[in-house]
């Protein structure tokens, strides 16, 4: 019996790693390419389409300021701009905050909400942002985000030269990249999934995910589709899919650049990534079970990798872990111990390679430091995922069980920016 639980487990997780593989090939190519269709799209002659930028703030008052100030430095007509800023509930100084940069921008345009409207999430939120704009493109930063100063008119190049995109989806780069170990983990991990999951995605099956920030959406889709799920913990993923359902695919365009804080707390990180380890769960469920119904069965492709991924990759790895401790103290009569060795050690060479192409793609990210940062990653920051996605498993099955509500976490933010932002804003292209 062992030997069949171990034959499974070795089959799911190579299984994933030969898919990834096949991803990262993609990305490769894609990052070859991508930027000579940005400058097809600039020369040609091109209008401005009216924008409006929603920006959910729950007690932001550390870090909204700098995001305004990239608003401000946006270079976008701003006749054509609003920024709605949701000033949800706060009870600190980021209203005050607001309305003073208000007063003195008028496309800055502060939208106050309290309970029973305000405070429920940022995808409630966002609905309340919607309801106040006007734009024909909507855009979604989050309270923390500064975004290069050409960011939109990539994005709106992308809407207006893709009739069938839906949405674009800019990158994203980590300003606290150097401030520790967790940062420096964390940077390299979001690398890695824009270039081979999102990049990958995109280049073979003209698919990628919205994700929080940093992506711009047809005002028409979002009224079609009645706005954000407020049900959703990971309201980004859900929307990705209801637009495919649509019949739009949704496009990863990394001209569009903005700069995020990432935790530099290792409980800061559990319980963000918890929130999305369960939205994402809720996501699998809620359109697994309807799958028989939904109009556009290339879906499929998206709703399996995130099934591989949050179950039965992560179901494939326990179930090797846990024959591997129990075989140290029982024999298990295990038949490939050997060659289950071998796998080991190819599954983490083949880890390294996809790991450092992805740092390859980014101009200065593939360093002595980082390749082994990458090496350490493996063996702490991959198993601290494992038990992640059990404890968020957990969480849901009693979500389901007792009916609970859910309640949305905002990640906290820190003061300062431990990297030279301006330095590492000169090293994305």
């Amino acid at each position: 019996m062992a030997n069949v639980f171990l034959y499974t487990s070795l089959f799911l997780i190579w299984f994933m790693l030969f898919y990834h593989m096949f991803l990262m090939q993609g990305g490769y190519i894609f990052s070859q390419n991508y930027k000579k269709t940005a400058r097809k799209w600039r020369e040609k002659p091109h209008r401005f389409p009216t924008v409006s930028i929603l920006i959910p703030a729950h007690n932001e008052e550390m870090v909204i300021e700098k995001t305004l100030q990239s608003m401000i430095a946006l270079e976008y007509p701003k006749n054509n701009l609003e920024v709605i800023v949701i000033n949800d509930n706060s009870s600190d100084r980021t209203g005050e905050i607001l309305e003073t940069y208000a007063a003195r921008f008028p496309f800055i345009k502060p939208v106050h909400t309290s309970p029973p409207n305000g405070g429920k999430g940022k995808s409630g939120a966002l609905n309340n942002g919607l309801k106040e704009a006007t734009g024909e493109m909507i855009v979604v930063y989050d309270a923390d985000n500064t975004p290069e100063p050409e960011a939109i008119q990539y994005l709106a190049l992308g809407l207006e030269n893709d009739p069938e995109a839906g949405a674009v989806v800019g990158k994203f780069r980590v300003t606290n990249a150097q401030k520790n170990l967790l940062t420096r983990l964390i940077n390299i991990e979001t690398i890695t999934f824009q270039w081979l999951a999102q990049a990958g995605r995109w280049f073979w099956f003209r698919m990628s995910t919205i994700p929080g920030t940093n992506f711009a959406i047809r005002r028409s889709i979002l009224e079609r589709l009645g706005g954000w799920d407020e049900k959703a913990l990971s309201e980004d993923t859900e929307l990705s899919f209801r637009v495919y359902e649509l019949g739009y695919h949704i496009r990863f365009f990394p001209m569009a650049v903005t700069w995020e804080q990432e935790p530099e707390k290792l409980k800061v990180w559990w319980k963000q990534r918890t929130r999305w380890a369960r939205g994402n769960e809720y996501v699998i469920f809620k359109y697994l079970f309807r799958f028989h119904k939904l109009k556009r069965k290339k879906m499929a492709i998206d709703l399996f990798y995130f099934l591989f991924t949050y179950l039965l990759f992560f179901s494939g790895i326990l179930i090797s872990h846990s024959i591997f401790v129990l075989n140290l103290f029982f024999d298990l009569n295990i038949t490939i111990g050997f060659v289950s060795y071998v796998l080991l050690i190819l599954g983490f060479l083949l880890f390294v390679t996809e790991v450092t192409l992805a740092l390859s793609f980014e101009r200065g990210q593939l360093t002595w430091r980082n390749f082994f940062t990458v090496l350490l990653m493996y063996i702490t920051y991959s198993q601290m995922w494992l038990v992640l996605v059990v404890y968020a498993s957990w969480l849901e099955l009693k979500r389901v069980l007792f009916k609970q509500e859910v309640t949305w976490y905002k990640t906290q933010r820190f003061e300062g920016e431990s990297d030279k932002a301006a330095d590492n804003k000169a090293k994305v292209r």
